[in-house]
């Protein structure tokens, strides 16, 4: 048997290639866009890509699947269960609970795994020619290392009222399912930490059934199933805003993209007509270099891991945007923005000094100038970290404004006071700055040490339930 793990870690998204040596047959679970990555995979070990599956419809990226048939000729093997709402609406191959993929010698049994949605499915792999008895297991957004799949995202994401409590019941029965597996197989799970698919995943890419039995939180609730079902839906972290599209484009029919995009690189005088016609330039530089001098109302989005989850949560999918970016950096974000299906880009380039035009400038404070703000009347200090960050611990008087819904919130920040904005570490502080900046705020002080420095030179944070029990 072949077996390949690949990860995005730009998205903590986790797919895998898994191939009959002997025959050359091989499938792929959960691909992304940018499928070269398997076909390359395929081609250096003998294999040809037959088979094509997801464990669900996915809401936090953008799924290559049909991309990957297109261009190999592969089957498609797909979830039908759920209920005709959850029904992919394109042509495939359904799968039930039961239901049998064979990949040469390899057999895939689909589970019925409902909880994180209603159409989830696992795949229990059984490599005949070593042993018949199972050897992995691919739960996708069921169970991660240490997590599970959380519920809520179709309430809060897609606007699905009711869902969320349907889906921790369901939840907590597939977990009886897991249970029952035995100790030994492996589980190798969509997404790792830093995922918003789930609260506390692990950082490490797999485990066993039993090891999760003894580990992961949610197998300590088997007597309670109400306790269960308030833990799991408590403190999850918001979800992006293009979950949603996501849900959309990953079930019915799109456009298919099946090579990455060559961007093109704009003239300065494309770049500023652009922006007289309110075309966004999203510059992509470290947060360092843009508060040296940046394109007034440019938006600092950095490059990074997280690039593609911001993208996601500020630009609208029916909207071009412009890069500031360098060129040996517009192939990856290209790809990245792939993953989650924003394709409209107009183009990019590679330094704001080339525009002729004056650029602002902002400089962080250091601590002991942030400490000067704190308790003023005529000052307001924003955190821009998640609720569920700020619940668990923030500094005392410090409105909380999570920066992925600022541009809808924007009636909550004050435009006479003087704002000083934070996060944990800078980089959400960042997307704030250049927000309000772009909304017409003037008066800004960005902390950008924010939470890790305060916290590390030895000063208090309050919570939610210390400031009620004091009141």
């Amino acid at each position: 048997m072949f077996f390949q793990h690949i990860y995005d870690k730009t998205l903590a998204q986790a797919s895998y290639l898994v191939g009959c040596q002997k025959t050359g047959e091989a499938i792929v679970i959960d691909p992304k866009r940018d499928v070269d990555t398997y076909l390359e995979i395929a081609k250096q070990n003998g294999l040809r890509i037959t088979h094509i599956t997801e464990t669900h419809i996915h809401a936090d990226f953008l799924s290559g699947a049909r991309e990957l048939a297109a261009l190999t000729g592969a089957q498609m093997y797909l979830s039908d269960e759920g209920g005709e709402d959850w029904r992919y609406e394109f042509e495939h191959i359904g799968l039930k609970h039961g239901s049998i993929i064979k990949v040469g010698n390899l057999t895939l049994e689909v589970l019925h795994t409902p909880g994180h949605t209603p159409e989830s499915i696992s795949f229990l792999l059984t490599d005949k020619p070593a042993s018949l008895k199972p050897v992995m297991l691919f739960t996708g957004d069921f169970v991660f290392v240490g997590d599970i799949g959380r519920p809520d995202l179709l309430e809060k994401a897609a606007g699905l009222k009711g869902t969320q409590d349907k889906g921790a019941l369901q939840m907590y029965q597939s977990l009886a399912l897991f249970a029952n597996l035995p100790d030994y197989v492996q589980v190798w799970p969509g997404h790792g930490a830093g995922s918003a698919c789930g609260k506390a995943l692990g950082a490490v890419p797999s485990t066993t059934v039993g090891y999760e039995k003894i580990r992961n939180w949610a197998f300590q609730y088997d007597e309670d199933q109400e306790g269960f079902v308030k833990y799991l839906l408590a403190d999850q972290p918001e979800p992006p805003k293009y979950f949603a599209m996501m849900k959309k484009l990953n079930k019915t029919a799109r456009p298919l993209l099946t090579s990455v995009p060559q961007q093109q690189k704009l003239t300065p005088e494309a770049v500023k007509e652009a922006m007289t016609q309110g075309i966004k330039l999203i510059d992509t530089r470290n947060k360092a270099e843009f508060v040296k001098g940046f394109v007034p109302n440019s938006l600092n989005i950095q490059g990074n891991n997280a690039f593609a989850t911001w993208m996601g949560w500020l630009i609208d999918y029916e909207e071009p945007f412009m890069l500031v970016a360098s060129d040996s950096q517009i192939e990856d974000l290209t790809r990245k923005l792939m993953r989650i299906g924003l394709d409209n880009v107009l183009g990019y380039i590679t330094d704001v000094n080339l525009l002729g035009i004056e650029l602002e400038k902002n400089e962080w404070i250091d601590i002991e100038e942030f400490k000067s703000y704190i308790g003023r009347e005529d000052v307001q200090i924003v955190d821009l970290r998640g609720v569920a960050e700020y619940n668990s611990g923030h500094i005392e008087g410090a409105d909380n404004v999570f920066v992925g819904t600022l541009p809808a919130n924007l009636d909550k920040i004050s435009r006479d006071k003087q704002l000083v904005i934070h996060c944990q570490g800078g980089d959400r502080a960042a997307i704030g700055y250049s927000l309000l900046r772009k909304n017409g705020f003037k008066n800004i002080k960005n902390y950008s040490a924010g939470i890790n420095e305060w916290v590390s030179k030895g000063n208090l944070l309050v919570t939610e339930m210390v400031e009620e029990a004091a009141c």
